[in-house]
């Protein structure tokens, strides 16, 4: 059996926390339980989200955030343990330090390889939360991806990349966010998307050459959008 390295899935972590959230306010409304006792512990979730960001194995884009949600999560954690006080927003000036450490990394990556930075796994996955994403992939058997955009936006550009085999599947998801997807001109795009009060586009030119390869779209934009362009 093929090894293959452990994928983080946000849509599916996302789906289960929905699941369990709509279960705990049935549960609640049925009068079976009290909401309150277990939505206060919401600061778990923070840090479920930064170990599975941490733990992921073959991508090193997003430790640091993960580690930056394991430390919020779990001080807001102890703060409802009553064990220490902890205010989240006693922590505002970290988004300096974030900020800057992010733009050093980025200049010091352009640095090292002359040029603008392009991504060569072959899955693009990426998620953007009240944040906007910017990425390129010029893998040369590109197989797909996953990417989410929750509040926030994300233009990837694949026009480098080439599919392995007939088809590659990117799975997406828009809720009130954004997300521009740039291909080449030589792949015949089919989007499968649901959008809801939303809209999902494709504006890409249609390929010259015969048997082109084949990108799929699929997911749902709520109150978002999605764009496929050349």
């Amino acid at each position: 059996m093929e090894n293959r390295p452990f994928r983080h899935s946000y849509q599916v972590a996302i789906g289960l926390v929905v699941i369990a959230l709509g279960a705990v306010l049935l549960l609640d409304r049925l009068d079976v339980l009290n909401a309150r006792d277990y939505l206060r512990w919401w600061p778990v979730l923070l840090v479920a989200y930064g170990v599975s960001r941490i733990m992921e194995l073959g991508v090193r884009q997003g430790r640091g955030i993960g580690w930056l949600f394991v430390f919020i999560g779990g001080a807001l954690t102890l703060d409802r343990m009553d064990i220490i006080d902890f205010r989240v927003w006693d922590l505002w000036p970290l988004v300096f330090v974030f900020v800057g450490a992010a733009l050093v990394w980025r200049a010091l990556q352009r640095e090292r390889s002359g040029g603008e930075v392009a991504d060569s796994l072959s899955t693009v996955n990426a998620f953007a939360f009240w944040s906007g994403i910017e990425r390129k992939n010029a893998s040369q058997e590109f197989r797909g991806g996953e990417l989410t955009a929750i509040m926030g936006g994300m233009e990837i550009d694949l026009r480098g990349a080439k599919i392995a085999g007939p088809e590659a599947v990117v799975d997406i998801f828009a809720f009130w966010g954004g997300i521009e997807l740039r291909v080449p001109e030589t792949w015949a795009v089919v989007v499968t998307g649901t959008p809801l009060m939303g809209g999902i586009t494709d504006e890409t030119r249609h390929p010259a050459v015969e048997n082109p390869p084949r990108l799929i779209v699929r997911g749902t934009a709520i109150m978002g959008g999605a764009e496929i362009k050349n």
